[in-house]
């Protein structure tokens, strides 16, 4: 490639000729730094007549020339580029542009409250994807009542297994040691008032009625909840979810509704088995830290709690597996083509199912105390 440059007048007319791409960088760079600081001339004509091949790099070049001209109050004007080159170098100036533009400057004083509009206005857009998600899950199931033949039992049972069955021992084995710790506690701080046997009251209400739903429900957001986005995540990013309404097929039924009511069904199930498995940790270490019999313990936990406790926490567990299972399935359809979109709406997942089991989980609390349980 060359660049032939001659004056006319005080005007310099540069023609250019050849290849403009990067492979052709170490030629073209130097011949354009020559030209590119304008001297004794008032202006340039750049004729790009007979420029055979152009690519983003050559398009930029030919920008930034074209730019530092005219910053220095100089006339600069380019003819002749073939039209198969003119969109590329067109789409460039137009970046180049944009990228120079000055960003307006914010106030600082009005910097949080943007940033709090900003937040209120995605949560009510969060909430308006949220309810219209719980509406599709809700017709869906409507449709499945009306003629349960269009049930996938098969998808059931399958997310049922591994939701429920295959949670259950990492479900035990830390809702054990939940138990335990707040035993150890208890027990701890009420032997200073010679109150030890009230840490059985404290593990038996705290379990039965807080901790046992929550920690539930908070491992079943990160593990199956988790798992819900990256699947529906994966199959948008393949196109399988625009496959299914291409052949007719609601994805709200064949693909939201069984793993939501999988979620129903084994969230109650995990609390019970893991508010037995922190009662059991809780009787093992106030036999091993207080010397408290299992017997005594037993008999203290039966004055200390009563059915409404066991009530109390097993009637949140379905409302937060609904949380659960709606907010990955919303987070999993707004997966774009990416993995960094994947990983990023995973994460938002677990996040946004933790904060709002705990922000239900406060809404009960209120509930059942203005009614009495």
């Amino acid at each position: 490639m060359s660049l032939q440059t001659t004056m006319q007048g005080d005007r310099l007319n540069v023609v250019a000729e050849g290849s403009w791409t990067a492979g052709q960088a170490a030629t073209l760079e130097p011949l354009i730094d020559a030209i590119a600081t304008p001297a004794t001339a008032s202006g340039i004509s750049l004729d790009l007549h007979n420029i055979a091949e152009i690519d983003t790099f050559g398009a930029c070049l030919l920008a930034q020339l074209m730019q530092s001209w005219r910053d220095s109050g100089k006339e600069a004007q380019a003819s002749g580029l073939p039209e198969r080159f003119r969109g590329l170098v067109a789409e460039v100036d137009r970046a180049e542009h944009e990228i120079s533009r000055p960003i307006p400057k914010k106030v600082a004083r009005f910097v949080y409250l943007e940033t709090m509009g900003r937040a209120i206005i995605d949560s009510g857009r969060y909430m308006v994807t949220f309810t219209a998600m719980l509406g599709a899950v809700g017709d869906a199931l409507f449709r499945v009542c009306a003629d349960p033949r269009r049930l996938r039992l098969t998808s059931f049972v399958s997310q049922l297994d591994r939701v429920g069955l295959r949670a259950v021992p990492i479900i035990l084995l830390i809702t054990f040691l939940i138990g335990g710790i707040i035993a150890q506690q208890g027990i701890f701080n009420f032997r200073k008032f010679g109150a030890e046997s009230y840490a059985v009251d404290l593990v038996g209400i705290l379990v039965l009625r807080e901790i046992g739903v929550l920690i539930v429900a908070i491992m079943v957001a990160g593990r199956s909840g988790s798992s819900y986005t990256a699947e529906l995540g994966s199959m948008k990013m393949r196109e399988e979810i625009d496959a299914l309404r291409t052949m007719g097929l609601d994805p709200a039924e064949v693909l939201i509704l069984p793993r939501v009511a999988a979620l129903i069904c084994a969230l109650p199930i995990l609390t019970f088995l893991g508010s037995l498995a922190a009662l059991f940790g809780g009787g093992i270490v106030a036999w091993l830290y207080a010397g408290m019999s299992p017997a005594i313990f037993i008999a203290r936990l039966k004055d200390a709690i009563s059915i409404t406790h066991f009530e109390v926490g097993m009637i949140k567990a379905p409302f937060m597996a609904l949380v659960i299972g709606i907010v990955s399935c919303v987070e999993g359809l707004k997966v774009k083509g990416s993995a960094e979109s994947l990983g990023f709406q995973t994460t938002s997942s677990v996040v946004k199912s933790i904060f709002l089991v705990i922000v239900l989980d406060g809404f009960f609390a209120i509930f059942f105390a203005s009614i009495g349980m």
